[in-house]
């Protein structure tokens, strides 16, 4: 099964954060799962760092590209096809971030993994 991690979902992995529920922990340490990360996380791990709302244990950079790897996660590039679905969501859910993650699940057809509920007003599985 393919999975895309919510920022959440994948900061909580990366650093081994209990509130990762044992269903969603699970899923990813699953062998026979692709664990898939979105630009989008990427992106909002960034812009909080920018802000001072995050921070890390060592630069951006490293941490990323190491990390991902290491947990075997595969990011998921940002296609027009996405975006062309991000055209047309309702706002269910405003944050552009988690909009962007949900059209990328519903145009791959892969579940994605979230505490967010909100996330089920769209024709997407969220894996909890």
């Amino acid at each position: 099964m393919r999975l895309l991690l919510d920022t959440q979902a994948m900061v909580w992995t990366l650093l081994d954060d209990p509130r990762l529920t044992n269903t969603a922990r699970a899923a990813i340490a699953d062998p026979e799962n692709e664990i898939l990360v979105s630009p989008a996380s990427l992106w909002e791990i960034a812009i909080k760092i920018s802000l001072g709302k995050y921070s890390l244990n060592e630069d951006f950079t490293t941490f990323m590209e190491t990390r991902l790897p290491q947990n075997g996660f595969v990011q998921l590039p940002i296609h027009v096809k996405h975006l062309a679905v991000v055209a047309t969501l309702p706002f269910h859910h405003r944050d552009p971030f988690d909009r962007l993650i949900v059209a990328q699940a519903m145009a791959e057809q892969v579940a994605v993994v979230s505490s967010d509920a909100a996330l089920d007003a769209y024709p997407i599985t969220r894996l909890w």
